[in-house]
């Protein structure tokens, strides 16, 4: 930044004052160095200079671009004073040719340039001025003081231009312009990342920054603001300036800049310093294309960024990863609130900023009862630190009025300056301001913000803006403040809030794995239990007790069932509830013994339907031998194991012929497992009819799911 940039942002920082009278948001100047008889276009800085691109040199070859004619030759201008020395001079006779060179880019550190010329250099008259001597891009390293190792773009087509090209400030991004074909329009914007040691494929910039006609002159600032050229894209006429930024994985619609940078005129070369204060352009608005200086007397408006609501208020949302049956289940938002919010998805306003236990529960809604936790997080919440205009939302025409910035906040930021423009033509610098409206209506009042990294130094700037409406009368204000009461609450993702902290105490679905299982815990205990004790004393035979040890809560807990799904528990949680396990809840556990794992692999496996194992004779199906044979495997993998196979029904027909009906079916699976060589010793066989139902049995899918064969590792 020269030294007039740094005077200018020193009383931009230093002393506020107001604009009213000021009518144009920037001020601009030609450079000394620009000249009416020539042309001078397409500036950048380098160190103390600034490096254009002129016809100083007259030739016989016009520039392909249109912006100008003649010979282009690469010059640079010592920027003393705001608009440089009245003589420039060649940058560098090493970059020179017969041809056409410049525009050009420098990487960060200016010992890489890469540069738009001529792809033939040498050669006869007509071959050089031949319209098939497209432009590319070239680049050059600076060896001891001399620009060498030229190198042409791997791009570069004997079809097409590629030209003005810029270095994004990290120098890891280069952009471009070209007609090459399949563009939007006639000359469009590219870009290439480097990568591996490269540039990888040039990326067309797509529709919204590209229109029908021309887009050219790149730029991209330190702050990440891009700039360009364009023709297509509507403005003051001819090529225009314009603005975006990238946001939320895509450019924002471009804006024009404000006049007198745009004009009727051809205006395009672009470049700016981090906070906008000051650049430089090209126009031809004044007999030749020439340089121009500004500087910003005032922010303009590109993106308003409407203020948030200073609340406290959520969306949340169950990913619904484990299926709940609603009908008979919902989802419960512990929050430590007496009446708990409900539901997939609700709205919750927090009092404040604060630290917050959360739990997803699943509640049976019959009994109120706890049936399974689905997730548990730790909130914290703290203080929102953004720009503020703290303002009210309704104000009275003519009432003078103090608007505040505070409490603008932003961590790790100190903020350097203030300003305001009030969307009545009215603005003015400082933190805070006194304003009143003439007329009544709804103006948007936007708060620019100076900040500036306590870590890095490095400044940058901000804005916000707040919708406010100027009525005519006390009672008026009166009907519109009632009315903005009922105004609906701007809710916003918990995961998304930069000043919410979530820390994951549990989540069911993190743990989901082949490995983990849904079951029943009774209870938990230090000490170890028999099944004979009390505790367990209503608890039915059909119900297999299976002890469990966590050696680092040193806890004992007691379980029941093993379930692929949540829902298929239920039933069975019912039927505990009701016997007096009033603390029976459902858990996701991982598997650990590894012939318990492979059994419940095998379950998952095959079709535990008895529809596909036996037929109208109860006899075994060809898939219920394959099936078999794989129990008889992991028996024999596993002769320490002891296994209860299990035969359940729906509730067709009477419970007594259910009942037959599964010790059948049970019996003949133990039979089979007996003649291919399991010990009878090893197996237990058990019909249990339609005592265990996994699901509702209403409809036949619900029944077909209780019709099933289960096998439990004893």
């Amino acid at each position: 930044m020269h030294k007039y940039s740094v005077l200018y942002l020193f009383i931009f920082l230093l002393f506020p004052f107001f604009l009213n009278g000021q009518s144009e948001l920037y001020s601009i100047e030609k450079t000394r160095f620009s000249k009416n008889n020539y042309h001078e276009f397409s500036p950048v800085y380098f160190w103390d200079g600034l490096v254009f691109t002129t016809n100083l040199q007259r030739g016989l070859f016009n520039y392909s671009s249109g912006e100008s004619g003649g010979l282009m030759n690469i010059y640079i201008a010592d920027t003393i004073g705001t608009l440089g020395k009245k003589k420039a001079r060649f940058f560098s006779k090493y970059l020179n040719t017969r041809v056409n060179d410049g525009p050009i880019t420098f990487s960060s550190n200016r010992d890489t340039v890469y540069f738009t010329r001529n792809r033939l250099v040498e050669g006869k008259v007509d071959e050089l001025s031949s319209p098939w001597n497209k432009l590319g891009i070239y680049s050059a390293e600076l060896v001891l003081g001399k620009w060498t190792n030229i190198r042409e773009f791997r791009y570069n087509s004997e079809w097409y231009n590629l030209t003005t090209p810029c270095l994004s400030p990290d120098s890891k991004r280069l952009y471009f312009a070209s007609d090459m074909p399949d563009g939007y329009g006639g000359s469009d914007l590219y870009y290439c990342e480097w990568k591996n040691g490269y540039w990888d494929t040039p990326v067309n910039m797509g529709p919204v920054i590209n229109s029908e006609g021309n887009e050219t002159y790149p730029f991209v600032n330190s702050s990440g603001e891009f700039f360009f050229s364009s023709d297509g894209h509507g403005g003051m006429g001819g090529k225009d300036i314009f603005y975006t930024i990238y946001s939320g994985n895509k450019w924002l619609e471009p804006v024009p800049l404000d006049p007198p940078i745009n004009s009727p005129s051809e205006d395009f070369g672009f470049i700016c310093d981090t906070l906008f204060n000051s650049g430089y352009f090209s126009s031809d608005r004044d007999k030749s294309i020439d340089v121009y200086y500004f500087k910003t007397n005032f922010p303009q408006v590109f993106f308003p960024n409407y203020q948030r609501e200073d609340n406290y208020c959520y969306t949340l949302m169950d990913s619904g990863f484990i299926k709940i049956d609603t009908t008979r289940l919902e989802l419960n938002w512990n929050i430590g609130e007496l009446t708990p919010p409900k539901g997939s998805k609700i709205n919750h306003c927090f009092p404040g900023p604060g630290d917050y236990n959360l739990r997803l529960e699943v509640i049976d809604k019959k009994t109120g009862k706890l049936f399974f936790k689905k997730a548990e997080f730790n909130i914290g919440i703290d203080e929102i630190k953004l720009a503020n205009i703290n303002a009210p939302d309704i104000l009275v025409k003519g009432t003078e009025f103090e608007f505040s910035a505070d409490p603008s906040n932003f961590m790790g930021y100190t903020i350097l300056d203030y300003a305001w423009d009030f969307g009545d033509s009215t603005r003015v610098f400082g933190d805070t301001v006194i304003h009143s409206y003439a007329d009544p209506g709804e103006y948007d009042i936007n708060l620019f913000l100076v900040l500036q990294s306590e870590v890095t130094g490095k400044k940058s700037r901000t804005s916000v803006t707040k919708k406010i409406r100027i009525v005519n009368n006390q009672i008026e204000k009166e009907y519109f403040s009632s009315e903005a009461e009922t105004r609906d609450i701007n809710y916003k993702l918990l995961v998304d809030s930069p000043n919410t902290r979530i820390s994951k105490v549990f989540s069911a679905r993190d743990k989901l794995s082949d490995e983990s299982a849904f079951t029943i815990q009774l209870l938990s205990s230090q000490e170890q239990l028999r099944r004979s004790n009390q505790a367990f004393r209503t608890l039915p035979d059909k119900y297999i007790l299976k002890e469990r040890f966590d050696p680092q809560q040193q806890l004992y807990t007691y379980t029941v069932e093993l379930q692929n799904s949540l829902m298929a528990l239920y039933p069975s949680f019912n039927e505990i509830q009701n016997l007096g396990f009033r603390t029976a809840e459902a858990k996701l556990i991982r598997l650990t013994n590894p012939a318990e794992i492979e059994l419940f692999a095998l379950h998952k496996r095959f079709d535990p339907s008895t529809d596909s194992y036996f037929d109208s004779n109860n006899r075994l199906t060809t898939d219920a031998y394959i099936m078999m044979d794989q129990i008889v495997n992991f028996m024999v993998k596993y002769p320490n194991a002891n296994l209860e196979v299990s035969v359940h029904t729906d509730n067709t027909g009477s419970a007594s012929s259910n009942l037959a009906k599964s010790r059948q079916q049970a019996r003949v699976l133990t039979d089979y497992l007996i003649t291919r060589g399991v010990s009878r010793n090893r197996i237990t066989d058990w019909g249990y009819g339609e005592t265990k139902p996994v699901a509702s049995n209403i409809g036949e899918e619900n029944r077909k799911k209780n019709r099933r064969i289960e096998f439990t590792l004893l």
